[in-house]
């Protein structure tokens, strides 16, 4: 018995492959424009920017601040006991480049606006479908990457 909570696991594609398997490195991986340097979440063929498609795969910091939030307190899912914090954090490296996520590792109420977290892997192997989702706890060192 697991001590994680059931997860609807996401369908990996070539595209999105290196975001939810980066976890196994320990990094967080976006798709980035080779050209202008904008990061693309979620991945997309072109860069809505300047619409080359010289793509390559990089990991950021990790490191982000929550952009905001909310405090579920349904027991919408078995296993995922309320309450828990569903966020929206912006990641350090581009003002856009936006998860929804989980803030894990404090009491819901210590979350706020601004708070500077940093990303954290949650395993999940589904008979050897395997996906390293990326959560979010409080940076206590602070900061930005």
């Amino acid at each position: 018995m697991s001590d994680k909570p059931f997860r609807v696991l996401p369908r990996l594609t070539d595209a999105n492959e290196p975001f939810w398997l980066g976890g196994a490195e320990g990094e967080l991986r976006f798709w980035r424009c080779q050209d202008c340097g904008y990061r693309l979440h979620p991945p997309g063929p072109i860069c809505p920017r300047c619409r080359t498609k010289h793509l390559a795969v990089e990991a950021v910091s990790g490191k982000g601040t929550v952009f905001t939030y909310t405090i579920n307190h349904q027991p919408w899912i078995p296993t995922f006991d309320p309450p828990y914090v569903v966020a929206i954090v912006e990641l350090a490296e581009q003002d856009d480049l936006r998860l929804t996520t989980n803030i894990v590792g404090c009491d819901p109420d210590e979350v706020t606006i601004g708070m500077p977290v940093r990303v954290t892997f949650e395993h999940y192997d589904d008979n050897g479908y395997e996906v390293w989702l990326p959560l979010f706890e409080p940076d206590v060192a602070g900061g930005a990457a």
